[in-house]
C-alpha cells in the first residue's frame, strides 16, 4: 500500500519531514506516517463539494483551505494485504479516520478487509478496476474502470463510493469529468511515502 496525504494548514513540510525521518531512522516507520494526523489529534473525514477548473483546465482535489489544523490521510489498496490489520488497529488505537482508495482486484481478493475498514469508520473510495492510465481510456472505457469496482463495494457493503483517486496520479480533463458523470470527486495528494520495511 501507498500512503498518500493531503496536507491543509499542518505545519512547515520542513519540520514534518524532520519529524518523521526521526521516526523512521528510530525503526518506527508506522509511527511517523500516523504522526502527522496523531499530532493533530482526531481527523475527522468531510465530504468536499467543490468545483477545480483553471483556463479550461479540470483538476482534482489537492488541498482544501481551511483554518483548521487537520490532514487527509489515505492508502492506496491495489496489491497485498499484509500490513492491513496491522493498519487498522493502530488507526483505532488512536482513534484515526482515514480513507482506503481500492482497486477493484483488492476488493475481489480481500472482501473481509473492505467490510473491515468500513465497519471501523474509514472511508471507501474508488481506485479503479484495473490500475489502468485512466487519460489513455475512452470515455466509456474510463467509465466502466471506475464503475465497476463501485457496484463492486456497492454490493458487498451497501456503500456509495463517492471519491476517486485516479491511478499513478494520471489524468486529464476527460478524467476528471468522466469522474463526475459517475458521481465522483477526484483526489490527488500532496505529499507521498511508501510503506516500507524497517528493521
Amino acid at each position: 500500500m501507498a500512503i498518500r496525504i493531503n496536507t491543509v494548514n499542518f505545519m512547515e513540510k520542513k519540520n514534518f519531514f524532520q519529524t518523521v525521518k526521526r521516526f523512521v531512522k528510530s525503526g518506527f516507520f508506522w509511527f511517523g506516517m500516523l504522526f502527522l494526523a496523531l499530532a493533530i489529534g482526531k481527523y475527522a473525514s468531510e465530504n468536499v463539494t467543490v468545483s477545480n477548473s483553471v483556463d479550461g483546465r479540470e483538476l482534482p482535489i489537492y488541498c482544501v483551505e481551511t483554518d483548521e489544523k487537520k490532514v487527509a490521510l489515505s492508502f492506496d489498496a491495489a496489491w497485498g494485504n499484509e500490513d492491513t490489520s496491522t493498519i487498522l488497529d493502530i488507526l483505532k488505537k488512536h482513534d484515526v479516520h482515514v480513507t482506503f482508495f481500492m482497486t477493484g482486484g483488492w476488493v475481489e481478493s480481500y472482501p473481509d478487509d473492505v467490510k473491515a475498514i468500513l465497519a471501523n469508520g474509514h472511508d471507501l473510495g474508488n481506485h479503479s478496476e484495473n490500475h489502468k492510465n485512466m487519460s489513455k481510456l475512452t470515455d466509456e472505457q474510463c467509465q466502466d474502470e471506475l464503475m465497476k469496482v463501485h457496484n463492486k463495494v456497492k454490493e458487498l457493503t451497501g456503500y456509495d463510493m463517492f471519491l476517486f483517486r485516479p491511478p499513478y496520479g494520471d489524468y486529464d480533463n476527460h478524467v476528471i469529468t468522466n469522474a463526475r458523470a459517475c458521481g465522483y470527486y477526484a483526489i490527488q495528494w500532496d505529499v507521498e511515502t511508501h510503506v516500507i520495511k524497517v528493521k
